[in-house]
This record gives structure tokens, C-alpha cells and sequence, in this order.
């Protein structure tokens, strides 16, 4: 990403801590550099790493480099040419052609939803943390994981670069990702899980944070969330994404029906 040796990888490859959908893979002790051409090692530190995103940025001690040219990810288009960069199965410095499969797709593991960008190009295990770039050179993405499976080919998927860079800045700044908290624990109420229980459909709240901003605003467990911002809602993804998008320190309004009445309340988002 610079001239003076920060590199930005996926969070699993230096930090994963529990056992994933896509791999197993314990904590490093220790990560290790080859650049291309050079068969210095160079002993790298981990400078931040953030599981929501699957990305870290990790720093080796050299200056010189040539950086990245970082593409507008937003402007990507279905069918346009893209290639993938890595070391598949050790076979370092491979590429892999192929194009643009779809562009914000969603996919989710290990209950967290990834807006990644599809491609036909060959992402196999050893891609991970390598670019994805279009046909200027320019990286688009961070090639994070793929689908397989008998009779699958062709499904692999990047973390967008106009999603990772905004990770990136954070990480180097601050060494983790700042994102605004409510407190709660939730569970999604389904129209017959309501019925059953005579409760409305939205969000049950089965457990309040200490000294939380729910807790301030006065959410308590046992009050079920129907409505935030003014817009009604129905999940946990939901009000998860309407949360994204503030600041913290940002007020924003949450419905709750508590008893059969129904209450807004005021929320201080804070820091998580």
C-alpha cells in the first residue's frame, strides 16, 4: 500500500483465532515477507487486524517500494476483465484471469455478511490477501474466499477496495476499527415465533450491556425493537445496517413495543 512497507492482507491469514467455514488456522506467532524477486525474508508486524471486515495491515521494515495503484471499486462492472494475484496451493506469484461474475454480492459465514465482488478468475487457498485488479492494473479488491463444492467452479469472491481502504486508514491510525455500539443482544421474531409467544414481530432484546448505550437510552431485556430511525424493521441485520451508517457519538431513534405499548427512545451511539 506504500513505499515504506505497510501491506494489507485478510484478517484470517495472520489473526484467526477460531475455526472458520472456509478455514482452520490458529494465530500467528510470527508472519513473514517475500517480495517479488527478493528472497530476503522479511519479519513483518502485525499493525491491526478487524474480523468484521476480514482484513489486517501488517508492516514490514524497508523503504522503496513501489505502491499499489488503488481502482474506484464502485465503477467495477459485470463482465469487464479482472485478475487475481497470489500463491494458490504455494505456487507463488501466480495469476488467473477471468471477469467480473457480480458486483455486491452478498455472502455470509460464521454469521457475519461480506458485500464482495464475484469473479470467474481462479481464487484458491494461497490467494487470500492477494489483489484483485482490473485491466489497468489498478486493485479493485482483496481476494478473501471462494465456494466449492462437487460440480462448483468459478466462485470466488474479493473484498471491494472502496470497502477495505476505509478499513485500512483506520488500522493504521488507530490499530483497530472504530464502529458505533448499541448493547443489546437480539433475537429476530418471525411471525410465527411472535404469535407464539404474544409478542410483536421485530426484534426481541434478550440482554442489555452494562453501562451500555441501550442502557442509557432505557431499552431493557424483554422489549421487542420495531422501528429505527423512523424506518421499521424486522432484524438484526437491519438495525445493524442502519447503525453502520452513523457516526458514534450519533443520536439515532429506536421504537420499542414493551408490554403491548409502544416507546422511541433516544440512543447515544458509542464507541465499541
Amino acid at each position: 500500500m506504500t513505499e515504506d512497507g505497510y501491506i494489507l492482507t485478510n484478517n484470517h491469514i495472520v489473526n484467526s483465532t477460531s475455526s472458520s467455514s472456509f478455514y482452520e488456522l490458529g494465530e500467528a506467532s510470527k508472519v513473514t515477507v517475500y517480495l517479488y524477486n527478493d528472497e530476503t525474508a522479511y519479519d513483518a508486524t502485525i499493525i491491526g487486524t478487524d474480523d468484521q471486515t476480514d482484513l489486517a495491515v501488517i508492516k514490514i521494515d524497508k523503504t522503496g517500494l513501489t505502491a499499489a495503484d488503488i481502482g474506484d471499486s464502485d465503477s467495477v462492472q459485470v463482465g469487464e476483465f479482472a485478475m487475481a494475484i497470489g500463491n494458490p496451493l504455494g505456487m507463488e506469484n501466480s495469476v488467473s484471469g477471468g471477469i467480473i461474475s457480480a458486483v455486491n454480492r452478498e455472502v455470509t459465514t460464521d454469521g457475519v455478511t461480506y458485500t464482495l465482488i464475484q469473479t470467474d478468475a481462479a481464487i484458491n487457498s494461497g490467494n487470500s490477501g492477494g489483489a484483485l485488479v482490473n485491466s489497468n492494473g489498478e486493485v479493485i479488491g482483496i481476494n478473501t474466499l471462494k465456494l466449492s463444492g462437487d460440480g462448483v467452479e468459478g466462485l470466488g469472491f474479493a473484498i471491494p477496495m472502496n470497502i477495505a481502504k476505509p478499513v485500512y486508514d483506520q488500522l493504521v491510525e488507530y490499530q483497530k476499527v472504530k464502529r458505533p455500539y448499541i448493547g443489546i443482544t437480539g433475537q429476530d421474531l418471525t411471525e410465527q415465533l411472535a404469535e407464539a409467544n404474544n409478542l410483536v414481530v421485530g426484534i426481541y432484546v434478550k440482554a442489555v450491556d452494562d453501562f451500555s448505550a441501550a442502557e442509557k437510552a432505557g431499552i431493557k431485556p424483554g422489549d421487542v425493537i420495531i422501528a429505527a430511525d423512523g424506518k421499521s424493521i424486522t432484524t438484526m441485520d437491519e438495525l445493524n445496517e442502519i447503525k453502520n451508517s452513523h457516526n458514534i457519538g450519533d443520536q439515532m431513534t429506536i421504537k420499542v413495543n414493551r408490554n403491548g405499548t409502544e416507546r422511541e427512545l433516544t440512543v447515544t451511539l458509542q464507541e465499541q
